[in-house]
């Protein structure tokens, strides 16, 4: 019996790469010793993105769907994949054609060959990694995950019972991608050439990216919570220093004691700092109030399947944590 791989593809607004896409799939499929499913998980777009993935879904039994009832997010539209995927394997690829469908099949080469997860990371065509993934990728091996691959990666395959262990954390506020390293199952890394994108724009913004930073830090990280302690007691050192010099200044030098500049200056940066930490602290705080309330990570609109035995309601989808 042929064993199954399931193609997560999330999209948000991807009407006009979904058409090619599916083709570029297909070709994907035809003559693999695997059966496929193609589940395009849709992110509150607001084009014809769901209405494509029915219209597919009506001529070819592979294609399913999941429709979410507003913008979730990239990483909770993958959560919602690995839940719904059947396969024994599940990978994952962007929409945006930018990571060649054809990647699939040397990512299930290596499960084949005993990896339980399988990264496809990046090539960079001898130039240097771009600033933002180059100081996001090394400070999370630095000191959150340090079995990330070097230069990060943008799509993956992984086992079943890698799926189940990540949709049995139930994390929200997360990475899917620091949940796959931090799970410790066998891997191997697969490097491929990202294309250009040429239709559509990106939906990765600025925001987006920085939350998935702080994201990363507070949920496989301490550093930040010890940082606030280092540099807590190094001004305190430097304060209980700087007032042994002024004494020392005072008694045995006559020095007048002066410096409103300076006081204001150290108080200044002493309060920014100050509210620094307590930021921190509420990015840690906040999650956990976040994950106390145990509101699902995402609220499921639509379904479709064509299994006659599965209703396509998508009623309580979202509750499943």
């Amino acid at each position: 019996m042929q064993r199954m791989l399931s193609i997560i593809i999330p999209t948000l607004n991807e009407e006009d790469n979904i058409p090619l896409l599916y083709e570029r799939l297909c070709a994907v499929a035809v003559g693999s010793p695997h059966d496929f499913e193609f589940l395009f998980v849709d992110d509150g777009s607001t084009d014809r993105s769901y209405a494509l993935v029915q219209e597919l879904s009506a001529k070819d039994s592979r294609v399913r769907g999941v429709s979410f009832s507003r913008n979730f997010g990239s990483h909770a539209a993958c959560l919602a994949g690995l839940t719904y995927a059947k396969g024994d394997a599940v990978a994952f690829i962007s929409a945006d054609l930018q990571d060649p469908p054809e990647l699939v099949q040397l990512l299930a080469g290596d499960w084949e060959k005993g990896f339980d997860v399988v990264f496809g990371v990046r090539e960079w065509d001898g130039k240097a990694l771009r600033l933002f993934p180059k100081i996001y990728w090394s400070l999370v091996r630095r000191f959150a995950l340090k079995n990330t691959p070097e230069s990060g990666f943008d799509v993956f395959l992984i086992d079943r019972k890698v799926v189940n262990a990540v949709v049995g954390m139930g994390e929200k506020n997360t990475s899917i991608f620091g949940l796959i390293l931090w799970s410790g199952f066998r891997q191997s890394v697969v490097n491929y050439r990202k294309a250009a994108r040429t239709r559509g724009v990106s939906k990765w913004s600025l925001s987006k990216k920085i939350k998935l930073f702080v994201d990363t830090f507070v949920s496989f990280s301490y550093f930040p919570l010890r940082m606030m302690s280092v540099v807590g007691m190094l001004f305190a050192l430097a304060g209980f220093l700087y007032s042994l010099v002024i004494i020392m200044a005072r008694l045995f030098f006559a020095t007048a004691i002066e410096g409103w500049a300076s006081l204001m200056v150290v108080l200044l940066i002493v309060s920014g700092i100050q509210m620094i930490m307590l930021g921190v602290l509420g990015e840690y705080l906040w999650r956990n109030f976040d994950e106390s309330r145990r509101r699902p990570p995402f609220i499921v609109r639509d379904v479709i399947s064509r299994d006659k035995d599965t209703k396509d309601d998508g009623t309580n989808k979202g509750d499943c944590f």
